[in-house]
């Protein structure tokens, strides 16, 4: 469990920084609340096993470590595939589209993060793993096991949330008629954090007048501004 919630705010940082810088501001790029991507949680812990099973079959370590990379890259990949595709059918959005992107299938994959994969696989198996390994061992096993537990009974109270904050979302954003202009506007505001997390979901309800995603983003966020702006003109 240590390892899994590792890989996840690795995999958290490695993406919030990349969209950070990106976009020149700080981006939370992340599903759940707290600072974790479960996925790269998910897909260490398939490179790591795949590794260990190569040691027992390769007689080879250069060959062995070769065949969990690429065994690696086949798996996860398969992994971001099944993720995306059941995000989209659970909620009715797609979460990140790779259809620009040479060598996708269906929008979830792509070569190009394939080869990421690929590389993020090698640099678990050389540099990181070795590192965490040595370190976790030094934790007593009683801490260990109380931080596992803690790990895991947090992550699911905040998956429980997160998911029934998207289904809340879905909802809103599905059954837009229902719902009053400043109901429906303050529903997206309050869940603005997976639209800056997913910029994807940005072109939901594009066409529909007062129901544009995009516009009611950016225009509470100025609105945001104005206001600071002229509370800290009040007090010059």
């Amino acid at each position: 469990m240590l390892f899994f919630a590792i890989y996840s705010f690795l995999g958290w940082l490695l993406e919030t920084v990349f969209a950070s810088v990106r976009e020149k501001r700080w981006i939370n790029r992340g599903f759940l609340t707290a600072c974790f991507c479960p996925i790269y949680g998910f897909g260490a812990l398939i490179i790591i096993q795949i590794s260990q099973w190569m040691e027992r079959f390769s007689p080879d370590p250069g060959t062995g470590l070769l065949l969990s990379i690429l065994l690696s890259v086949v798996l996860v990949t398969a992994l971001e595939y099944i993720t995306g595709f059941a995000m989209d059918k659970i909620f009715h959005f797609t979460w990140w589209d790779y259809h620009d992107e040479p060598a996708n299938l269906h929008g979830y994959i792509c070569l190009k993060y394939s080869l990421i994969w690929g590389v993020l696989s090698y640099l678990v198996l050389v540099v990181i793993q070795p590192g965490i390994s040595g370190t976790v061992l030094f934790i007593p096993v009683l801490i260990k096991n109380y931080l596992g537990l803690g790990l895991i009974l947090y992550l699911i109270v905040d998956t429980t949330k997160s998911v029934m904050e998207a289904w809340d979302l879905k909802d809103v954003i599905l059954n837009y008629a229902k719902f009053p202009v400043h109901k429906y506007r303050a529903k997206i505001m309050r869940y603005q954090r997976f639209f800056h997390a997913f910029p994807r979901l940005l072109v939901l309800n594009a066409e529909i007048v007062n129901r544009d995603v995009r516009s009611i983003i950016h225009g509470g966020i100025d609105t945001i501004k104005d206001e600071l702006k002229s509370r800290f003109q009040h007090f010059q």
